[in-house]
This record gives C-alpha cells, structure tokens and sequence, in this order.
C-alpha cells in the first residue's frame, strides 16, 4: 500500500524529528524565560537606584566604584561564557541574575537622564525589533553565520569608536556609532537566535539547563544593547 505522504511529495516526521521539534521547543522556552528575567531584575534595580539619590552619589560620584562595577560585568560575562560548559544550572543562574543586577546599577543613572515616555516608548521599539528578529532568525532556513560574522567584526570596530569618543567629542562620531550599533544588534539577535536551536541539539540534561541560561545572557544583551542605541535615537532627555 503507497504511503499517501509520499504521493504528496511529502515526508512525514519521523519520531526522531518530533523529539529535536519537542528538545528545541523546550529549550527556547527556557532560553527566553531567563532573558525576560534578567531584564525584569536589570529594570527592577534600575528603578530603585533611580530614585535614591544617595545610591546615585555613591555610584556615579564614586569613580573607582562606578568602573569596578564595570569591570565586575565584564569579568561575569567572560566567567560564564569560559565554564559554562561545565557550570551547573544554579551557579549560571546566579551569575546571570548577578550580572543583570549589576547592569540595573548603572542602568538607574540612564533613567534620570530621560523622560519616562520616552524611556516606555523605546522599550517597545526595542521589544518590536527584539521580537521581529529573533523570530526571524529561528524561523528562517537561510544560514546566518555570514551575518554573524559580520556583525561581530561590526562589533570590535564598535567598542573601538566607542573608545575613542570618549576621548574625542564628536556628534558626527557618535551618530555614527549609534547607526553602526543599531545595525550590529539587529544582526547579531537574529544570528543568535538561529544559533539557539544547534545549542539545544548539542547539549543534555544539566548541561542544556545550563547552555539555556547562557543563551537567555546572549539574547539580553542584544536586548539590552539595542534598546541603549535606540535610546540614543528616540529618547528624550529630561
């Protein structure tokens, strides 16, 4: 008896298609449920940091203090994404959240800069892009690695013309650097969203718990990243 699928011209999934379906599903569920908690702590810390000024004075009136909590992201950051292979899901989860509550802190200077409306509406523009974008680098059959790639070369030419406006003041520079970001950001959520699906193939057990929180730190900080460009663009300063 002929298979109707295969008059179709189709080929039924077979169970071992239904398990990566159900694998990559899963995944990206907690992928994206890390991502939106570190944004809700990052938002929450901010918030609160803004509305103490002696929390203000003590950080931004301190300089030592305000680059060792960045220097305490990046060294996060490197920690995470060095061991995290072999870093169980409780540890990375609160390095994440660590890291996201450091990122709050500094965040809650940026919130007295700018107007509440201004700080909502970019956050919505954010989340469109986010949301247009990393579905669109899961869905898609095209491979992104090329887009990656470019975007992480963008990326290093980024941080440096980052470091030389802040020696040199230039408006020409800087909306430069805000429309390189916006481009850089935009590339790298959709390659890393396509990026997810391998990391949920490769990994198991604790393993995928843990490659699951790293992946949710990858997509924050496009998030994150993106939303401080646009910020550039369409925020309004008190």
């Amino acid at each position: 008896m002929t298979d109707p699928n295969v008059m179709r011209g189709t080929t039924a999934p077979t169970t071992a298609d239904l398990a990566a379906t159900e694998r990559i599903t899963t995944f990206l569920t907690r992928t994206y449920g890390w991502m939106f908690a570190g944004l809700l702590v990052t938002a929450a810390v901010a918030a609160v940091t803004a509305q103490s000024p002696s929390l203000l004075r003590l950080i931004f009136g301190n300089t030592i203090l305000f680059f060792g909590l960045i220097i305490a992201q990046l060294g996060l950051v490197v920690w995470i994404g060095r061991r995290i292979a072999t870093m169980s899901p409780t540890m990375a989860g609160a390095i994440f959240l660590g890291y996201a509550g450091l990122t709050g802190l500094t965040f809650g200077g940026i919130f007295t800069l700018y107007t509440a409306a201004s700080l909502g509406s970019t956050f919505l523009v954010t989340a469109g892009m986010f949301g247009a974008l990393a579905l669109y680098g899961t869905v898609t059959h095209r491979d992104l690695r090329g887009v990656g790639q470019f975007a992480f070369m963008g990326l290093v030419g980024l941080i440096l013309a980052s470091l030389v406006g802040l020696f040199w003041h230039n408006d020409a520079l800087q909306f430069i650097i805000t429309v390189v970001g916006v481009i850089v950001f935009t590339a790298l959520t959709a390659y890393k969203a396509q990026m997810l699906k391998s990391m949920a193939l490769a990994a198991e057990g604790d393993q995928a718990q843990s490659f699951a929180v790293y992946g949710g730190l990858t997509l924050y900080l496009s998030f994150v990243n993106l939303f401080l460009m646009l910020l550039r663009i369409f925020g309004r300063r008190r």
